[in-house]
């Protein structure tokens, strides 16, 4: 997983061995939203998608994130913020097969500008959802409106896809952390990625262009050729520890064997949060069809 960029911009934000570790980890109008909903990206002269700028990118104390939203988002409603389950401030990292679900939050997020400019500084109001079970996001709701975020600073959301990403589409991991994109292609999925006693399952993994680094825990993966999100970073193996341990995630196939690969970085998945975001930017697992992970 990810190591905290907060240590001396040292390591990720990753996930502790136990809940004891966590703060020491930290230390080191009813229309679609369709004026602020993601555009299709750019494209070049070559025909290729252009990359990725940071608009929308977000960055918190240890970790990166983005400003998104859910294809029915309406102007009017509450800003969303993405991030990893393992990057909720003061060191209260979820444990395995917890949910937190409306928790009241006043963590100060910087918004980016495409050329990585700071926007503007605005105000959770909740955790609207986070864990670390079977993947590793956490959701805030902001003080602040779809439509008075772009009309007074200019920036849009990133729209979350409904689907799975494709492998071999080219992505980018945008970190608002250090003010970087990081440009690869999605490799495949890993039935269940484990990390020391978490389990995430159908993990997004890279290829070998996306080298990310301390901080860039909770960065949007962006499809390069829709400019919509279909991950968030969350960990890579760094080859320093035993497998399937803290920093050293392993992948286990459907038939239970295990691969390590040194070096790759993995994300998760996001589609999963378009089915149990309601109006008022509120989730909720009751929903028919929700698919996130429940309590």
């Amino acid at each position: 997983m990810a190591r905290t960029a907060r240590a001396a911009r040292s390591a990720h934000a990753r996930r502790p061995l136990r809940r004891s570790l966590a703060a020491l980890l930290a230390a080191t109008a009813a229309l679609p939203l369709a004026a602020t909903a993601a555009p299709a990206a750019a494209v070049t002269p070559s025909g290729r998608a252009a990359a990725t700028d940071l608009a929308g990118a977000v960055a918190l104390s240890n970790c990166s994130g983005a400003l998104v939203s859910t294809p029915d988002a309406r102007p009017e409603d509450p800003a969303l913020v993405l991030t990893n389950g393992h990057c909720l401030e003061g060191g209260g990292i979820p444990e395995p097969g917890e949910v937190v679900l409306d928790r009241p939050s006043s963590r100060s997020v910087t918004l980016l500008a495409a050329d990585g400019r700071e926007a503007a500084t605005l105000r959770a109001a909740r955790i609207v959802y986070a864990t670390m079970t079977d993947t590793d996001l956490a959701v805030y709701r902001l003080t602040t409106g779809y439509r008075e975020i772009e009309d007074r600073h200019g920036v849009r959301p990133l729209e979350i896809a409904t689907a799975r990403g494709t492998p071999g589409a080219r992505i980018d991991v945008v970190s608002g952390y250090w003010k970087r994109v990081y440009s690869c292609r999605l490799d495949g999925f890993v039935h269940e990625l484990h990390e020391d006693g978490w389990v995430m399952r159908d993990s997004l993994r890279y290829t070998a262009g996306c080298d990310t680094t301390p901080g860039t825990s909770g960065a949007p993966v962006v499809d390069r050729a829709t400019g919509r999100v279909i991950g968030v970073n969350s960990t890579a193996n760094r080859g320093d520890g035993t497998p399937c341990a803290l920093h050293s995630p392993c992948e286990v196939a459907k038939n239970g064997d295990t691969t390590t690969r040194r070096g790759v970085a993995y994300g998760q998945q996001v589609h999963a949060l378009t089915t149990c975001v309601t109006a008022d930017s509120r989730v909720d697992l009751t929903l028919p069809g929700c698919a996130l992970p429940k309590p």
